[in-house]
């Protein structure tokens, strides 16, 4: 009874409530939505997001906020595309894109630590810096690489028994995230941060290190999923990567990491980006009868509810 009872009173169970509502709904609204190849395309949609949000769901865990990943994207996908255009080996491009995201998000986290800007004006800034940086290196071009060697193409295209390459990497660094979160010491350390920054440095926790450490991880995975971009796309723009940060944000929020810091789960994240990915399917597949701003509407409404949840629950706990 006490097992049922927690299960309920979990945030992933909730987000899979939602996931099976709508996917209900949907499968009724239309004829193809649980066909298998529009659910494979979902979870390739929704692989980018999910890799992403690793990082985030970490730094929102510690109390902070990262709205620079969608920049920090465009900066890799430059990288990963002028490596593939010169036909460059594929486990190089993907190695330059680490470094060069690693370095990025390092910035940030060494801005928030060492300089003690607030994190939101922080990522705003090196938002706009790292747009600039995006446009001034493509000299106002594209890069197009249908004509390219397919070099990256398998990481962003390949199937394995018809589940899409990404999807898997996904589930991968996913599961290594959890072990990570839940079994390492450092894992630990960034709950205690989010749990609160002045317990956390009695307890003698390096913040500064583990807010660098987080916030350079969440580059790394930011630039793997550039990678898959620019498998998949074949173009690299200005604009590449404008947006993303609010998919990301919104799968984590929906999937259950507190904005007040302290909790959350890198699987509810998965889930939030899978219930922000048949959201926006479903709305493509119903387009003659739905208005596409009805995405944001339904993503917003569910974004509003999962936080009124969180506030609730911890005042239940409080109290």
């Amino acid at each position: 009874m006490k097992l049922t009872k927690t299960l309920f009173e979990r945030t992933e169970f909730t987000v899979l409530t939602f996931i099976f509502l709508i996917g209900l709904f949907l499968s009724l609204a239309t004829n193809t939505f649980l066909t298998f190849n529009n659910l494979m395309n979902i979870l390739l949609d929704i692989s980018g997001i999910a890799i992403a949000s690793i990082g985030i769901t970490m730094v929102i865990i510690t109390g902070g906020i990262d709205v620079s990943t969608g920049a920090i994207l465009g900066v890799t996908a430059f990288f990963v595309g002028k490596l593939v255009e010169t036909g460059a080996n594929p486990v190089i491009t993907v190695f330059v894109a680490i470094v060069v995201g690693a370095l990025l998000g390092s910035i940030n986290g060494a801005l928030v630590s060492y300089g003690n800007i607030p994190p939101i004006i922080t990522t705003l800034g090196t938002m706009n810096i790292y747009r600039a940086a995006t446009f001034t290196l493509l000299q106002g071009k594209w890069i197009n690489l249908l004509q390219a060697p397919q070099t990256i193409t398998p990481i962003g295209l390949g199937r394995v028994s018809g589940i899409p390459v990404p999807f898997l990497i996904a589930l991968v660094l996913i599961t290594i995230a959890s072990y990570f979160l839940y079994k390492r010491a450092t894992g630990r350390y960034i709950y205690a941060i989010g749990g609160g920054l002045e317990a956390a440095r009695l307890a003698g926790i390096n913040i500064n290190s583990v807010r660098v450490f987080i916030y350079g991880l969440t580059g790394v995975v930011v630039a793997m999923s550039s990678v898959i971009y620019v498998a998949r796309t074949k173009i690299v723009q200005a604009n590449t990567g404008s947006g993303f940060e609010l998919d990301v944000i919104a799968a984590t929020v929906l999937g259950g990491t507190s904005i007040l810091g302290g909790k959350g789960s890198v699987v509810g994240s998965l889930l939030g980006a899978l219930l922000v990915g048949m959201i926006k399917n479903g709305l493509t597949l119903m387009s003659r009868h739905i208005s596409g701003f009805m995405e944001g509407m339904v993503v917003g409404t569910l974004i509003i509810v999962m936080v009124l949840i969180d506030i609730y629950r911890k005042k239940r706990t409080v109290n």
